[in-house]
This record gives structure tokens, sequence and C-alpha cells, in this order.
């Protein structure tokens, strides 16, 4: 079968049951979404964990609070009109007046009942995402309480941050369920778990009308939403594993958006007159980490030499092809507490004055483990990993190069007998404490026990800015602490990749939220 061939015969069969009998561009009130959704097992809110679980769920429900487009760094009104947090001696208390009219899309309306309803569901059912609850927020059945019809308190143990839970609200594990709803469709204990694995019951501008697993997941406007019409009142988020075939489908005019192109597909795409290649920010940062614990890896002159061998501008510009930007502290672009520091640069001349210092004149070698496969930017863990070798040959510095497969490598460097390790990491909720605990806080056993390190000044920073409700001085907070780390931590912070799309040029308002997924309530077409 001839290539051209095989793609119209797979598009028929994709949208076959849209059409009468072929396929056909989408309909101007359809938005036709493009993407690898083979990781949607769930979208029940209390179980979704996975990407294609939270865009649709992040388009059915709503929240209390939200960050909208690319911020997040500034809460916004969701369902809560207004919050605030108070501290009670013992605990915080944080109290939540709901937004006047809104109903569910069943036609009930919102109460506390539901917020609290909700909330304890997340904790009761235990599924993936619950940790955030009960784990970081210190939450368990019961502390969310209704005062009257339109007022939710919550109470925290000292120990959370109550910044930290506000963050995690904006996330699905805080999006609120109509009670009756689920209860109607209980089956034994599971609150309704098993009937909103593929049906909806929020109050967001979309309602789910069917997942097809492995196929499409369909949402129509909800007719009851409390905001402004969704400016397509249809969106089909279509299963299309093979990127050639989503980058076909939007230059044919097939799809409005694709999803998942390589950065040699969106520059191959540049050039149509027809499509617009669109960036998204992403949370995670590509690093390595030094085992202080392993000589000559535990003198700071070391560390230091290393993080000035390296030409961090050559791997954003010339080998990830600008798919990229050179960030080197441990909070991310677009989160609360982001340090734009970049001192670092490649000085073979002082980084070798560094070894001298620390005895290491001759130079030394060290071995750097690898993931197999592709790295975020686009380009294979092995290319960014030889191009540190080659700055590092140019200090001194021998590196030897160990590629193994991620589940391996993490069971290596989690074991601490990593001796350096190039991997990323991503936050699990939008909350600077999201990386500033795991890297700095050995008791958390996370990135800062794989790497041995214990510092407890960074340590104790890191969770006063945690608890800090003021936000300037918690801002000062992680200045400081991120300031300490990039010269004294074990880390080389490389770059945060970013990632790209395609849309038809009529497509506006699309905005990737870099929690990875986009409301589609903004985009017309």
């Amino acid at each position: 079968m001839r290539p051209r061939l095989a793609v119209v015969v797979l598009l028929a069969a994709l949208f076959w049951p849209f059409g009468t009998g072929g396929f056909a561009a989408p309909a101007r009130d359809t938005l036709v979404y493009v993407s690898d959704i083979s990781d949607m097992i769930s979208l029940d809110p209390a179980v979704a964990y996975e990407f294609s679980g939270i865009l649709v769920a992040q388009n059915v429900y709503d929240t209390l609070v939200a960050f909208e487009g690319e911020d997040l760094s500034t809460l916004k009104p969701r369902l809560a009109t207004s919050w605030r947090i108070r501290d009670a001696g013992s605990a915080w208390k944080v109290t939540f007046k709901l937004r006047p009219g809104v109903r569910f899309s069943t036609g009930r309306p919102l109460t506390a009942r539901a917020v609290a309803f909700s909330l304890d569901r997340v904790i009761a059912l235990n599924k993936s995402p619950a940790f955030l609850l009960k784990d970081v927020a210190g939450l368990k059945e019961g502390d969310t309480k209704a005062i009257g019809n339109d007022t939710v308190e919550v109470t925290l143990p000292k120990t959370a941050s109550p910044q930290a839970f506000l963050s995690i609200l904006t996330f699905t594990v805080g999006a609120v369920v109509d009670p009756e709803e689920a209860l109607a469709h209980q089956s034994g204990t599971d609150r309704g778990e098993a009937w909103l694995r593929n049906h909806s019951a929020g109050t967001g501008p979309y309602r789910l009308e069917r997942w097809d697993a492995e196929a499409r997941a369909v949402l129509v406007a909800n007719p009851n939403y409390w905001g402004p019409r969704p400016k397509v009142s249809r969106v089909i988020i279509q299963h299309v594993p093979e990127t050639s075939t989503q980058k076909f489908m939007v230059a044919s005019g097939d799809a409005d958006i694709a999803a998942n192109l390589t950065p040699e597909q969106a520059r191959e795409m540049a050039g149509d007159q027809n499509v617009k290649i669109q960036r998204g920010k992403l949370l995670q940062l590509v690093y390595i980490g030094m085992n202080v614990k392993h000589p000559p890896l535990d003198k700071a002159q070391v560390r230091e030499a290393i993080r000035w061998s390296i030409d961090y501008d050559g791997i954003v510009r010339n080998l990830l092809r600008g798919e990229a930007r050179k960030v080197q502290t441990i909070i991310p672009e677009g989160l609360f507490g982001f340090n734009p520091a970049t001192p670092f640069q490649q000085n073979p001349a002082r980084a070798k004055a560094l070894l001298r210092e620390a005895g290491l004149g001759g130079g030394f070698t060290v071995e750097l483990l690898v993931p197999t496969g592709p790295a975020p930017g686009g380009v294979k863990w092995s290319d960014i990993a030889a191009k540190v070798q080659s700055d590092l040959a140019k200090s001194g510095i021998t590196l030897q190069i160990k590629e193994t497969a991620q589940a391996q490598l993490l069971n290596i460097y989690r074991a601490q007998k990593g001796q350096m390790v190039l991997i990323l990491w991503g936050p699990d909720f939008p909350d600077p404490d999201g990386n500033a605990t795991p890297f700095t806080d050995f008791a958390a056993k996370s990135i800062a026990w794989r790497n041995q390190y214990d510092d407890p000044v960074a340590a104790r920073l890191a969770k006063q800015a945690a608890l800090e409700t003021n936000r300037s001085r918690r801002l000062a907070l992680y200045k400081q602490l991120t300031d300490r780390v990039l010269h004294e931590g074990p880390y080389v912070v490389l770059y945060q990749p970013t990632t790209r799309f395609a849309l038809r040029k009529g497509v506006q308002g699309f905005v990737w939220n870099p929690m990875a997924f986009a409301e589609f309530r903004t985009v017309s077409k």
C-alpha cells in the first residue's frame, strides 16, 4: 500500500463514526485535537493522573481556584470568589466563599457540601493523585467542612503549607463533583468511581459526551456553564499515535491542532501558510546530579568546576535548536519563586583553576549515567551526554558515559549509587515547594537524598518558604534558597524544555498550561 493511500484509509477509519461514509474537515464549531492519548485510563478527577485524562478533566470540572494560561504564580478565582488563610494556633484554617449561581452539568446547584464531598472522596478512594491531599496537604476525611451553603472551611495541620495546598487545589484532585450524581451511580462503596471513569458530573465549560478507549474523547459545551459559553461547542480529542499522521492531518485541514510533533516536523511545517507553530512551556528541568559522597565530587570546588565547564548556550541553541530555555536554578520559569540567575557559562580556564585549588590540577575521571531514548527538547539523552563529555574534556575532566534504561537508572540513582546522573525532574503540583523540598531536603528521601546532599540550612529555608503565608517574604526566602543551592548544591541544571504544537492558521486562543493541559473554552477557529 502506498503511504498516501495508507494515511487516507487510516483517516477514514478514524472519522467514520462522525461522518456519512468518509472523512471531512472539522465543522466550524468543532475543534479536532490530535494527540497520543494511549495513557488515558480514567476520566474521574479523583483517579486521573495521566496527561490525557488530566486534559479532559480540566475541561469538564472546575476547581475552587486556578492558574490560568502560562502563569503558575498568580492564583485566580474559579468556583471560589475569595479565600482566606488563618493561623488558628495548632492548625491552619483556609476558608473559601463560593461563587453564587453555579450549576453542575446535571442542573443541580453547586453547594459547600459538594466541595467537602469531592475532597473527602479523593482521600477515601486513595488513588494515584490522592497523596497530594493526604501526604502533601496532610488532610484526612472530615477536615473539609461546609459552613452553610456557600462557605467551605479546610483545616490543615501546621506541618503543611497552606500556599502549596492552594496550588494543589488547581489540579484535578481539587475538582468539584456533583455528589448526588456520583452517589446515584455508586457501585458498592466506590462513590461513583466506576461510572465517572467514562462519564462526567462537573461544572466546567464542557461535559463528556463519550470516551472510546484508544480512539477518542468527545466533549460538548455544558449548557449550564456559569461562565461565557465556549467558543467551539464540540471538542474531539483524537488518538493519533503517529506524529507523521498528526502532521498530515493538520496540513490537510482534517485536524485543527497537533500535539506531538518532533522538532524536525515542526520546522518542516513552519513554511506552510495554512499552519502556524506554537510553543508551549513545560515545568521540567533537565539536570545532572552529582553524588557528594563520591570523591572528588565531595569537594565544592570540583562541583563548581563542572558547572563552569559546560557550554549551556551551545546545548540550547545548537543541540536543541532553541527548543528550551537556559535555566540554572532549581525552580523552573513559570512557578512562583523562579530565580532567573544564569551565572555559569563555559570557562575552561576558570574550571581548571578551581580543580587546581581542589588539588586536582591533573584532572580526574568520573562516570555519568544516562537514560536511553529521547530527552525533553527533541534530542537523544546520549547526544546531550556526548556534548557534556566534550565540554568537560576541555577542563581536563574525563567523563565515562554509561547508557542505562531509565527504570534501571532510577533504581541506581534512588539507591544513592550513581556518581553523576543525567535526568529530569518535573513537579507534581504547581508550587515551588514541589521542587524546593525534593532538591534540598535530605530527609524527604527524594533528589537531595539520591545525591547524598544533606544541607540543614537549605532544608530549613525550604521548609520556611513552604510555610510562609506572606507573598513577599516567601519570595525572598526562595531567592535565598535558590542562590545557595546554585553554588553549593550538587546539581548542574542544564535547561528547561519547551514543547510545540501545529495549529491551523485560523485557530486562536490556544494556550498551553505548563502543567500539561489546555483550556479549550478560550479556543476559537
